[in-house]
């Protein structure tokens, strides 16, 4: 499915994916801004962390998917552990075919099919999570079936490094290692601040790469803003044959474009104005 993307695209050299995963980010951020003006209840920080993570993984071939067969049994699995900042898939999955492009403009309306905050209906995502702290558990269920099962398929999740406060979250790192689950890539979006202000000041959990390698997880760590950075490392990590989970960790800018939530210690709380999200995107599109 993914190369057929990439073909469809005329992508012939790496610079020319480059250009198309940058060009697709930018579009994406600013589709995402137009959803926040229609439903002002959306995270629109959280969701503007982790545009180019989407980006990559959808548009760069590095993911097997089929819009048009949710569940085909073949597709890699990816669960996104921080829903209320995934509202920017939705202009991916729309573009792939997932759902007509017309629903974006209906999020959060009587009877749309899309709302503020993701959910399992919505074709495209896998599962609902419930309560931060379970995607990764519930991705290592998924892992080891698959492995179980001799399947090739990878699981791919999305968290959030405020996320990793939970409980819930470190009983996943050690099971996923004492089970060598190498089909699992986890992913954190690791923007620094939680919902009321940066994490380190509400338990600073200090070196990442440092926690994951002690608990038996390869490691590697990404600008994730950059996609030439971010296809490489997870390219790094899927050819590493080694026994064991694999983590990313992609550091980014909560509110990534919007210069006023950019280091904004509440900016996970925030909304923007209607005529605010204008200029933003006129100065975006010029």
């Amino acid at each position: 499915m993914s190369q057929m993307d990439t073909q469809k695209e005329n992508i012939t050299n790496k610079d020319d994916l480059f250009r198309l995963l940058q060009n697709k980010s930018a579009w994406v951020r600013r589709e995402t801004l137009r959803i926040h003006k229609i439903a002002p209840g959306i995270r629109l920080a959280s969701c503007l962390s982790c545009v180019e993570i989407f980006a990559v993984l959808y548009y760069s071939g590095i993911m097997r998917y089929k819009p048009g067969e949710t569940l085909w049994d073949s597709r890699d699995r990816f669960i996104i552990s921080k829903p209320h900042g995934a509202v920017s898939l939705y202009p991916i999955l729309a573009d792939k075919g997932y759902f007509d492009m017309a629903e974006l403009a209906k999020v959060g309306k009587k009877g749309a099919i899309l709302n503020d905050i993701p959910d399992g209906s919505i074709p495209g995502f896998e599962t609902i999570n419930g309560s931060l702290g379970h995607g990764l558990g519930l991705a290592c269920g998924i892992a080891l079936g698959l492995k179980r099962r001799n399947r090739k398929e990878l699981v791919y999740i999305l968290s959030g490094d405020g996320e990793l406060f939970e409980g819930s979250v470190w009983e996943a790192i050690m099971f996923a290692s004492h089970h060598r689950l190498d089909n699992l890539i986890l992913i954190i979006d690791n923007n620094k601040i939680c919902m009321l202000d940066y994490c380190k000041n509400i338990l600073d959990l200090g070196s990442l790469e440092e926690k994951f390698r002690i608990f038996g997880w390869h490691t590697h760590t990404v600008d994730g803003h950059d996609v030439k950075d971010l296809h490489h490392g997870l390219s790094v990590l899927i050819g590493n044959r080694d026994n064991g989970p694999k983590v990313l960790i992609a550091n980014t800018v909560k509110g990534k474009g919007v210069p006023r939530l950019e280091g904004d210690s509440l900016c996970h709380i925030k909304a923007l104005k209607g005529e605010e999200i204008d200029k933003l995107l006129m100065e975006m599109e010029c």
